[in-house]
C-alpha cells in the first residue's frame, strides 16, 4: 500500500553527506521535507538541489529541516555537490542520503520490492519513480506528498506555500482555498459549528454558500 496522508513516515538509519542519520531522532520536534532523486549527475535534479540550498533559510524560518535522497552512494554525492555548486552557485547545505541498496526508496514506496538491492548498473530511468517529496510533521506523520516526473523540475515556492497552509491548519480548525497565499482569507472547516465559529471569530465571516465560510487569516 502506498504511504497515505497521516500515516507514520517510516523510520530508518542511513549514511548521509553529514554522517549517519537515524531519521526520527534526527527530525526531533521539527518539520521535515524529504525529497528524492533517481540518480546522481542528472540534469533536473542538479538544479533542484542547488535551488533548495538557496531557499534553505525560508525552510529554517518555518522550522523545517531538509533531507535529500538519491539512489547512489554517499561518495558519489560528494562529487555531485561540486557540480551542483557550479550550476547553481550553491552546494547542498543539508544532508543528502545515500540509498545505494534501494532500501529507503522501497520503504517509502518509491520503488517496487522486486527492484533489486543495488544501485549499481541502474539508470535514472530505472529509478524514475524516486521523484517524490514528503512533508512530515513533528508527530512523524506524513502531511503532504507530491510526485514529479524526471522531466519536470519542482517548484519549491509551491512547497513553501503548501507548508504555510499545512502548518496554519495544524494549529487551528481552518482550511485554505485554491491558490491561497499568506494573508489571504481562509476557510472555517465544516466540523466547526456556526455557534463555535462565532466564539472563535467574533468579527464574523462571509459565506457565498452556506458550507463555505471565509474569514480573515488569523495572526
Amino acid at each position: 500500500m502506498p504511504l497515505a496522508i497521516n500515516s507514520t513516515a517510516p523510520d530508518f538509519m542511513a549514511q548521509s553527506t553529514e554522517g549517519t542519520i537515524r531519521f526520527h531522532d534526527w527530525m526531533g520536534d521539527s518539520w521535515c521535507v524529504l525529497f528524492s532523486h533517481p540518480k546522481d549527475f542528472t540534469p533536473v535534479c542538479t538544479t533542484e538541489l542547488g535551488v533548495m540550498a538557496r531557499m534553505k533559510p525560508e525552510f529554517d524560518r518555518r522550522g523545517v529541516k531538509l533531507l535529500g535522497l538519491s539512489i547512489d552512494p554517499v561518495e558519489d554525492h560528494a562529487r555531485w555537490s561540486a557540480d551542483i555548486k557550479t550550476v547553481t552557485g550553491q552546494a547542498p547545505n543539508y544532508p543528502l542520503i545515500g540509498d545505494a541498496n534501494l532500501k529507503i526508496a522501497k520503504l517509502y514506496d518509491m520503488l517496487p520490492a522486486d527492484a533489486g538491492d543495488s544501485a549499481t548498473g541502474r539508470t535514472a530511468m530505472d529509478n524514475a519513480t524516486a521523484r517524490t517529496l514528503f512533508v512530515i510533521g513533528p508527530d512523524k506523520k506524513i502531511k503532504l506528498t507530491i510526485s514529479y516526473p524526471m522531466t519536470t523540475g519542482r517548484d519549491f515556492n509551491e512547497v513553501l506555500r503548501a507548508i504555510d497552509s499545512v502548518q496554519l491548519t495544524a494549529r487551528q480548525p481552518l482550511a485554505t482555498p485554491a491558490n491561497w497565499e499568506q494573508g489571504d482569507d481562509v476557510v472555517i472547516v465544516p466540523s466547526v459549528s456556526d455557534e463555535e465559529a462565532r466564539k472563535r471569530f467574533p468579527e464574523g465571516w462571509r459565506a457565498p454558500v452556506p458550507y463555505l465560510r471565509l474569514v480573515e487569516m488569523p495572526n
